[in-house]
């Protein structure tokens, strides 16, 4: 949150805020937020006439679907929502290694193991832990 709207949604920094001001800029300040607010108001209920209709027209619809005996099945929706995607099968292992008895394998995606990093240090192939 900015520093600003802190101290204007706290109450004593607020009040410490505008000991400066005089009553009457006081009350343009006040006349100012209360056109803000008027103005949000007026948004809120337009989204919410707006729902109101969407969802009259819903209820419409279903309606009618009714009367006539209808169904989503029957216009091929598998259910309001969409089912989640399922997710995919990890990676096999591309290279193995063993090091003090613990077998460690890599993909080969994302950030090489230690053990794969130190053996490369020392002179060896990637091709020599091919699985």
């Amino acid at each position: 949150m900015s520093e600003f709207l802190e101290v204007l949604t706290h109450a004593r920094r607020f009040k410490a805020a505008v000991k400066e001001l005089s009553l009457e800029e006081l009350r343009d300040l006040a006349a100012k937020l209360e056109k803000i607010i008027e103005e949000r108001e007026a948004v809120v209920e337009e989204e919410e006439a707006v729902m109101a209709e969407r969802i009259a027209k819903i209820e419409e619809i279903r309606k009618q679907m009714a009367e006539v005996g209808l169904s989503l099945d029957d216009l091929g929706v598998a259910g309001a929502a969409k089912a989640a995607p399922k997710k995919r099968a990890p990676r096999p292992a591309k290279y193995q290694i063993e090091v003090n008895g613990e077998t460690v394998t890599w993909t080969g995606q994302g950030r090489m193991p230690k053990v794969f990093k130190h053996e490369l240090d020392q002179g060896r192939s990637m091709d020599d832990f091919l699985i």
